[in-house]
This record gives structure tokens, C-alpha cells and sequence, in this order.
């Protein structure tokens, strides 16, 4: 994945041009959308929603929201080491993660004020949040090929990148029903999720989908077990009355 940024530029993470429109393309088309219907005052609700922190009650959500996605990475760390990849030593710029943390942010936002924000309430209305999480997410991984090809990956490695962002997507509607459907909650998640990408080890120098991915399909699939496919909101072994 680091190849893909430093395409652009020297340094360490560097921006093609086509990562600008994987970012923003969505809240812009999401605006128009929304403008059409309701002007204005449609617009200002969905940027609104992007800080919406008030939808999130249950606090306990933070903790998957923060630390879910560096956990996989860690989990897929580990099982590069167990294996016997050739791998450095890892280096975690502590300094410079709230830099990233803050630029990821304005991307996060550029993307799930649309994905999440416009797209996802409408699907799950027609379909199943596991089936909604899955064609949208379906959607989000082809939506990032072209910037994968300018990379140079192999097919091979787009192909597991793309399996890794349906997983994800499964996830970040999970934590969305969760949280009274804030959309600072997929924010954040997904600002976590480059966050760690980029952080760890060495910049995403090894980043590997072939790995990451099944550890959050394997991830998806528990959360579908226990939050129930129809809603991802139903905790399977909740307290009744």
C-alpha cells in the first residue's frame, strides 16, 4: 500500500492525483443529490452529520470505533511474523500520527458524508444491512482500482484489497447502526483504519491484503453472528426483560 503514495511526491505518504477523487467525488456527488432535493438546508444536514457525536450514546462504541482496525493490523502483523516473511523491525511515528490522524480525517469525511451519510440508509431500507454493507462495499473497493493500478499492484494483490474494503465496509455499518447512525462513527473508523495502515509498520510498508483482509472478513463474520444480518444492531445475547 505505501507505493500508493509515493507515487506523487518524495516522503514517506504522498498523494496521487486520483486519491483526491476517491476522497471527495462521493461527498460532492452526495451534496448535488441532496441540493436537488432539499437545497440548501439538505446539504448543511449532511455535513452536519459528519460531527454528529451527539448520535453516539453508548460511549463504549468509541472503543471498537478507535481501536478496532490497529488491532487487525497488529493481528496481521503478527501473522507475517509467524509465518516468516521477511519483514524490519517496525517503526511507529508516534510524532507524527496526529498529523495523520488529522489529514485522514478531512479524507474520511470527504468519503462517508457520501457512502454513509446519502448511500447507506436508502439500501438498508431495500436490503439487509449485511446485503447493503456488501454491494456498497462492493461499490467502495472498485471505486479505488484506479489508484491501486497506478501503483503498480498486481492483480493478485487488488484482488485481495478489494475482498479487505467489503469486509470493512460490513464493519463500518455495524458501528453506524450501533451508534444511533452517527456518521462520525464510520468517520473515525475509517480515519483509524489509514491511520494504521500508515503508521505501522514502517509506513505501510508491508502492508499485505492477503493477510489483512480475511482477519476482518473473519472480523465481519462475528460481528454478523452475534449483531444478526437483518439490522447488524441486534446483539444476539442481550439482556431481556
Amino acid at each position: 500500500m505505501a507505493d500508493y503514495w509515493r507515487k506523487a511526491a518524495p516522503g514517506p505518504i504522498n498523494l496521487p492525483v486520483s486519491a483526491l477523487w476517491n476522497t471527495f467525488v462521493p461527498l460532492i456527488a452526495a451534496a448535488i443529490l441532496v441540493y436537488r432535493e432539499d437545497k440548501l438546508g439538505g446539504v448543511k444536514r449532511l455535513l452536519k452529520r459528519a460531527f454528529d457525536y451527539k448520535s453516539i450514546k453508548e460511549k463504549i462504541w468509541y472503543v471498537p470505533i478507535i481501536f478496532l482496525t490497529p488491532l487487525i493490523y497488529l493481528l496481521s502483523y503478527g501473522v507475517m511474523r509467524m509465518i516468516g516473511l521477511p519483514l524490519p523491525e517496525p517503526h511507529i511515528p508516534f510524532l507524527t500520527i496526529p498529523l495523520l490522524f488529522i489529514a485522514f480525517f478531512i479524507g474520511a469525511v470527504g468519503e462517508e458524508a457520501g457512502w454513509t451519510g446519502y448511500a447507506i440508509d436508502p439500501m438498508q431500507e431495500r436490503w439487509s444491512a449485511l446485503t447493503a454493507s456488501i454491494i456498497l462495499g462492493s461499490v467502495w473497493a472498485i471505486w479505488h482500482v484506479v489508484g491501486d493500478i497506478q501503483a503498480h499492484h498486481t492483480a493478485t494483490w487488488i484482488a485481495w484489497h478489494r475482498f479487505y474494503r467489503v469486509a470493512e465496509r460490513v464493519l463500518i455499518v455495524w458501528l453506524y447502526n450501533n451508534t444511533g447512525k452517527s456518521v462520525l462513527a464510520a468517520i473515525l473508523f475509517h480515519d483509524m483504519d489509514n491511520v494504521s495502515a500508515f503508521s505501522f509498520p514502517n509506513y505501510g510498508s508491508h502492508y499485505d491484503p492477503a493477510i489483512t483482509g480475511p482477519i476482518t472478513a473473519i472480523t465481519a463474520v462475528i460481528v454478523t453472528f452475534l449483531w444478526g444480518p437483518k439490522t447488524l444492531a441486534r446483539y444476539r445475547y442481550a439482556a431481556t426483560r
